[in-house]
């Protein structure tokens, strides 16, 4: 039997059991809290990170895949202790969350580096802790798969072929960078197994899509999550973006998702499907 890496060691990928592919626990700017760190109250994200995991194992969820990657405020030692706390088993990553920029480091260095420090957080752990990395996270959005985003992406390829590890990568269907994304990791000789382009349901009617898709036959191919964020800085507390998200949580699958799709013909089975069997399998990929 496969094991899967999670912030407190190694389980057997039977363990796994129910699982939200990609949600979130403190989502911020990891310059500013490091330049400003009166600007974040530690207790009250910590508090409502805590809240949130209580709230999704009360629907049965035993782990959660966390997408944290450089430049959204990845913290090991934080997601560790979320965890220790609570007993959710939570599965993290490493790589870049990049539109376009990247550090000069990068940008002076072949992207062989870059994989080597992916590798890194993979095989020996993460930030100096002995947290290791399960999968690897890119991202591609509106600007498109510049020079620098598909740098990350061959870094993340390059990574996956060297441990095994499966890829997430973030996409913008307005402008099918999933289609590139694919080319690339095509390219680089990635098995498509290990494999998931994010978002690709990010439409004006996601359950919608979700349904014709599992009309097709494709519940095996999809994974459902929420992409919530328990705390995040980008945005004031007036932004109108507060207003758009605000039914936005961590149990929004099971209170209005799942009910939804079951109203509209799909079966118990390929919500399970869903949420306990296509996690794990891309996992162990």
């Amino acid at each position: 039997m496969a094991t899967i890496e999670t912030v407190t060691g190694p389980i057997d990928e039977g363990e796994l059991g129910r699982t939200l592919g990609h949600e979130h626990f403190r989502t911020r700017s990891e310059m500013v809290v490091a330049q400003w760190p009166h600007l974040y109250d530690e207790n009250a994200q910590r508090e409502r990170a805590l809240e949130d995991a209580r709230a999704v194992m009360e629907h049965g969820v035993k782990s959660v895949c966390v997408p944290d990657a450089m430049l959204l405020g990845r913290d090991a030692a934080f997601l560790k202790e979320i965890s220790e706390e609570t007993g959710l088993q939570l599965v993290v990553a490493t790589g870049i969350y990049t539109y376009d920029e990247l550090p000069q480091y990068f940008l002076n260095r072949p992207v062989e580096q870059m994989a080597d420090c992916f590798v890194h957080d993979i095989e020996q752990g993460i930030q100096g802790t002995d947290v290791k990395a399960a999968f690897l996270k890119c991202a591609a959005d509106a600007p498109g798969v510049t020079e620098n985003v598909e740098k990350v992406h061959r870094a993340c390829a390059q990574a996956s072929k060297r441990t095994g590890a499966p890829i997430m990568a973030h996409s913008h269907p307005p402008t099918q960078t999933g289609l590139r994304q694919l080319e690339i990791f095509d390219e680089e000789g990635v098995e498509p197994a290990k494999i998931q382009i994010a978002h690709t349901g990010d439409t004006d009617g996601r359950n919608k899509v979700v349904l014709e898709l599992l009309e097709r036959g494709h519940a095996d191919r999809m994974t459902l999550s929420q992409d919530f964020c328990s705390t995040i800085d980008w945005f004031p507390e007036d932004h109108p973006m507060r207003e758009l998200v605000a039914e936005w949580s961590m149990t929004l699958v099971f209170e209005k998702v799942i009910p939804t799709l079951l109203e509209g013909g799909a079966t118990e089975g390929q919500v399970a499907t869903m949420l306990d069997e296509n996690p794990r399998r891309w996992l162990t990929a």
